[in-house]
């Protein structure tokens, strides 16, 4: 066994006093088998209780109940993961009624609009980190219906890293900071993730989304979101339909650079919180499109990937999204710690016509959530927090517990009763009663994973291979980074064998960077295997994609013919020209953008005759929170912004990050004293120059299609 390291006030103690000490406090699980925390051995801790290795979750699985609830409780008070958050009220409006598909009161009525509350969030972090970690983001949705509340609990990435609720605490144990030094703070840049993604290969898939640009979104306005999980939708005559749930950003979907999110991390760690704040503020009201794709009962089996796989996606070239009604952001709260902060979420809140699947990480969920509320918020009455509330009235048996504000009133609170005439009654399913989905049931009690669960890899290829190049680019520098901040070689090692399973050219640029040899022959690690099963049984299956590419995965093919919200960035000083000033800050704001003057100092400059407030200058700003500069005419203006060094850094930092830049008539000339120049500045369509009014519209153009990615290839710029 390991030899134990003495404290200083141990090391005083006499040697009987310091063994005892040491065995009352410490657990060494070095040689020792897993037990559960009565001290029973456990035979298997990869895989949760269920109906047949494709059916329901059992209530029975102590141990999957001992594992999630000793997790669900290891922070108090803030939220053990999704810790820090913004959120916004708003409404839902419906397109068109879909009463083939579901009895769901909220998606068959255009005439109301359903009100919600979204929070989104940042997973890996404490409530103190920064905005723009690499890290998934949640996208959680309130819909409170006339029929109850609906949560749609979701993520800005239509996967997750494992199959089972019972690998969840590991996850989050991996990817949090290391227990001995609490470090490091909204990474997954250190061994402990990787030591376990290099030996969970069903993370495959979603290591791509994690390590690609969707991890660093440009704003919480422009990421998608997706329910994750396959769920039912029901209709009236007890017909299901498999639906898989989208969040379509009608400003597109954008993200920022690498390099870019490390900065502004340090500058303003709020920056998705003020963005999201300030855009309601201002009237820009963030939308969204819901859209479902659904798959008939019937054809649940027909797809090469198994529909119950939260690691999976359903291509949109094989069951296109139904884009069925639109939300919009409105309002922002009134206090954050009475809504953002004691929201309660649970996957659980489901309406009649939405229902679960036999998903095992969604079932595992089912059980969560409730268990975290109850030590989060003090209690089971979580649902009498003003922002948890359904706007319909609640009726029911339950009484009295730690923080409870309803007064029920007579005397009855069991059922059947007399004494108030049997109510609250029961409510028939022709009366919108919620009625489970009948699903035949007829299984072994079995701790396994469907072979349907082991092709580990086909979508993580296809991730890979629709992505542009300078998305694949990125992808592979990510991948770079954080494995180089790998310190244990074997974990490497391992990453590169899962890598390479994915594409070798890919893995091959890692391990070229890291000064490794790609592994020949890839290691096939799969730990969600039980120790007794016949590996042969359950090698992952290392197939193609039945499609080579998605267009829908990669950001490029986003919306890119509009500049509403965009944050634009004039560098002036005193002298500017009146006019350059004028034409392109009404050209812009004519088409939804929004201007900030930036100075050497604050205060006011004189343009000619006329007089510009200052709110922001170079010490102050940085161009990472704009998506463009421009730099107006005017000799005395060039002159005063040439001896800037602050300036010319502006200049060089927002080329380095590929952003729209325009140089009005001698500006022009800041060109040659920063270094945005080379083989490629000729004909970079987002590096523009000449008179005000000629270039606006390429200008707007160029904003529009949010980065020139392809400036990276050649690129030499010290910002």
């Amino acid at each position: 066994m390991a030899k134990k390291t003495l404290t200083p006030q141990q090391a005083k103690l006499p040697e009987n006093k310091k063994t005892a000490q040491l065995l009352s406090h410490q657990a060494d699980a070095n040689g020792q088998p897993m037990t559960t925390d009565h001290g029973v051995k456990i035979n298997d801790d990869q895989n949760s209780l269920r109906s047949g290795d494709r059916g329901a979750t059992l209530l029975e699985d102590f141990i999957l109940r001992e594992k999630i609830t000793h997790f669900d409780h290891e922070r108090i008070p803030e939220r053990i993961v999704h810790a820090r958050g913004a959120g916004a009220h708003g409404v839902f409006t419906l397109y068109k009624s879909i009463p083939e598909l579901t009895r769901a009161n909220f998606l068959n009525n255009t005439e109301n609009e359903t009100p919600v509350f979204v929070r989104f969030s940042t997973v890996a972090g404490s409530k103190g980190s920064t905005d723009l970690a690499r890290d998934v983001r949640g996208f959680a949705v309130k819909f409170y219906t006339q029929e109850g509340n609906f949560d749609l609990v979701g993520n800005n990435m239509p996967v997750f890293f494992i199959q089972d609720a019972m690998k969840f605490p590991d996850l989050i144990h991996a990817v949090k900071p290391e227990p001995d030094n609490e470090m490091p703070q909204a990474a997954s840049a250190h061994d402990t993730f990787w030591d376990f993604i290099s030996m969970m290969p069903e993370s495959a898939h979603m290591v791509m989304w994690a390590m690609s640009d969707r991890a660093i979104p440009r704003s919480y306005r422009m990421m998608e979101g997706f329910g994750v999980h396959t769920f039912r939708l029901i209709n009236a005559k007890g017909e299901s339909h498999f639906v898989k749930f989208h969040w379509k950003p009608l400003l597109g979907v954008h993200a920022v650079a690498w390099d870019e999110a490390q900065i502004i991390s340090g500058k303003d760690p709020d920056f998705h919180r003020r963005d999201l704040w300030e855009a309601i503020q201002n009237g820009s009201f963030p939308e969204w499109e819901l859209g479902i794709q659904v798959v008939p009962e019937s054809d649940e089996h027909k797809f090469d990937f198994d529909l119950l796989d939260p690691t999976k996606l359903i291509p949109e070239e094989l069951v296109p999204v139904q884009r069925i009604g639109k939300m919009t952001l409105n309002r922002n709260p009134d206090n954050f710690f009475a809504e953002t902060e004691q929201v309660a979420f649970h996957v659980g809140h489901v309406v009649p016509g939405i229902d679960f699947t036999n998903d095992p990480l969604l079932q595992g969920r089912l059980f969560s959530y409730t268990d975290t509320q109850l030590i989060r918020l003090g209690g089971p009455n979580f649902h009498e927090i003003p922002i948890n509330r359904p706007i319909v009235p609640v009726h029911n048996n339950q009484r009295d517990g730690h923080m409870r504000q309803t007064i029920n009133v007579g005397k009855a609170s069991y059922g059947p009763n007399s004494t108030g005439d049997n109510f609250p009654h029961q409510v028939k399913v022709a009366d919108g009663g919620f009625s489970s989905h009948t699903e035949r049931i007829d299984a072994r009690k079995i701790r396994a994973r469907s072979k349907s669960f082991f092709d580990h890899f086909s979508q993580a290829k296809l991730f890979f291979h629709s992505q542009s190049a300078p998305e694949a680019q990125h992808i592979i520098n990510a991948l770079r980074f954080e494995l180089g901040k790998v310190k244990t070689l074997a974990i490497r090692q391992r990453m590169l064998s899962v890598l390479a399973q994915i594409d070798k050219n890919m893995a091959q640029q890692v391990a070229e960077y890291l000064g490794m040899e790609l592994p020949t022959k890839p290691a096939q690690l799969n730990f969600s295997i039980p120790a007794d099963g016949n590996p042969k049984d359950f090698e992952s299956i290392n197939k193609e994609p039945t499609i080579r590419s998605s267009a829908a995965l990669s950001m490029s093919n986003t919306i890119k013919d509009n500049i509403q919200t965009r944050k634009i960035a004039f560098l002036v000083a005193e002298g500017a020209d009146p006019d350059s000033i004028g034409q392109m800050k009404k050209a812009l704001e004519k088409a939804g953008a929004t201007i900030e003057l930036i100075a050497p100092k604050l205060g006011g400059i004189t343009a000619g005759k006329q007089q510009f407030n200052i709110e922001e200058s170079l010490l102050t700003s940085s161009s990472v929170f704009y998506d463009a500069v421009f730099v107006p005419d005017g000799d005395k203006n060039i002159v005063t912004l040439s001896a800037q060094p602050e300036a010319l850094h502006f200049l060089n930092q927002a080329y380095k990050h590929c952003k729209a830049i325009a140089l009005a008539g001698k500006a022009k000339e800041l060109m040659a004293l920063s270094h945005i120049t080379g083989p490629n500045t000729k004909k970079d369509a987002a590096l523009l120059t000449g008179n005000t009014e000629d270039m606006i519209q390429d200008f707007i153009s160029a904003i529009a299609s949010h980065r020139n990615w392809e400036r990276e290839k050649e690129r030499n710029v010290p910002a």
